[in-house]
């Protein structure tokens, strides 16, 4: 095993730990660097690899007894190196992972990106710049064991970049924040922070803001097709599937289509980390079970009043916190229907076995 050149593609202790188990099966490790969803392109010390997963993977992966590979994920692949291809055998442990809820009505969480260091959060300065979607971004990363960092694109776009720096950084003032253009090049350099020693960042944004221009900016090529400006300042969304990329310069970088949707899934951690402004002042309130509604003695309520905590922000807090709650609510009614099914199949067996005997 070439340990070097898997370094370069952020191979290192953790993921040493977890391939112990693995060293006798005459397999090798790779990094997921692209899904097609039906097959994957992989990074390995012998270069690029096409890989399929197995049958006996893909039924495990559907019984819940494994996990299915994605991005950024280390997996165990038994190599045909004169072919270019290889079969993916398993997935190593994660350190972090980038999670939100699947798309629909469905409560299932759907893993967008694996052993992430960094997510960049990108957001366009032009009229497209939301708050609130910045919100539930911030949730999301600090759910998954990465640093989120908010870098605001599109400066030379804006007329007073200094006024929405400031309405931005209100939102997370403990959270790095970057103002930068693809097109003249300002604020590219700080970036760099980030992504060095072969450290992974992944871009998460809505369509058009400009994640694929500046990945292509920090490549030193056009390797993502870039969509055209459209009279609404928004860019074309273009990203159809999420790909990693190793940099020149050390690093890699992880471009996620844009996201229409990103519900959250059940852990409230990212959302108390996202609003710690609110839980502090929520650790003033006369209750300590205070919903911040219509409580009396509600510190947080006094402080939207008061001008101290925006009303906007307050709200969105409130639809965040109900969103995980019912998550939360349905996973539990899911599990109880399933230990009901449990028991009555148990039930059922065991009444079968004692005709059985009685006969």
């Amino acid at each position: 095993m070439d340990e070097r050149a898997l370094e370069k593609l952020g191979w290192g202790s953790p993921f040493q730990e977890g391939w112990h188990s693995h060293e006798s099966e005459g397999v090798e490790p790779a990094r997921i660097a692209a899904d097609y969803g039906v097959d994957y392109m992989l990074y390995s010390a012998h270069g690029n690899l096409r890989a399929t997963v197995p049958g006996r993977l893909r039924m495990a992966i559907r019984k819940g007894e494994s996990i299915r590979p994605v991005v950024g994920d280390w997996v165990a692949v038994e190599p045909r190196i004169q072919e270019g291809t290889s079969v993916i055998q398993a997935v190593l442990p994660r350190r972090t992972q980038l999670v939100r809820k699947a798309a629909g009505r469905t409560d299932e969480e759907q893993v967008v990106a694996a052993n992430l260091d960094v997510v960049f959060l990108v957001s366009a300065l032009t009229r497209d710049l939301n708050p609130r979607r910045l919100e539930r971004y911030l949730t999301v990363a600090w759910d998954s064991g990465a640093q989120p960092v908010v870098v605001l694109t599109k400066a030379d776009l804006c007329e007073d970049v200094v006024a929405a720096r400031e309405r931005i950084a209100e939102l997370a003032p403990d959270v790095p924040l970057h103002v930068v253009s693809s097109v003249t090049g300002e604020g590219l350099d700080v970036l760099w922070q980030y992504i060095g020693g072969n450290r992974t960042v992944a871009l998460i944004g809505s369509s058009g803001v400009g994640k694929s221009t500046l990945i292509n900016r920090l490549i030193g090529a056009a390797r993502m097709e870039v969509g055209e400006v459209r009279e609404d300042d928004k860019g074309r969304h273009t990203t159809t599937h999420r790909e990693l990329f190793v940099l020149p310069q050390g690093g890699l970088v992880i471009d996620t289509p844009g996201m229409r949707e990103l519900g959250l899934m059940e852990n409230e951690e990212g959302l108390r980390t996202a609003f710690v402004d609110i839980e502090e002042l929520g650790a003033g309130c006369r209750f300590n079970d205070c919903r911040h509604e219509n409580e009396p003695g509600c510190a947080v309520l006094e402080a939207s009043r008061d001008g101290r905590l925006a009303p906007e922000r307050l709200e969105n807090y409130r639809k965040l916190n109900l969103e995980v709650t019912r998550l939360e609510r349905q996973r539990d009614a899911q599990a109880q229907a399933r230990t009901k099914q449990e028991t009555k199949k148990s039930t059922r067996a065991y009444n079968t076995f004692q005709k059985k005997r009685g006969r």
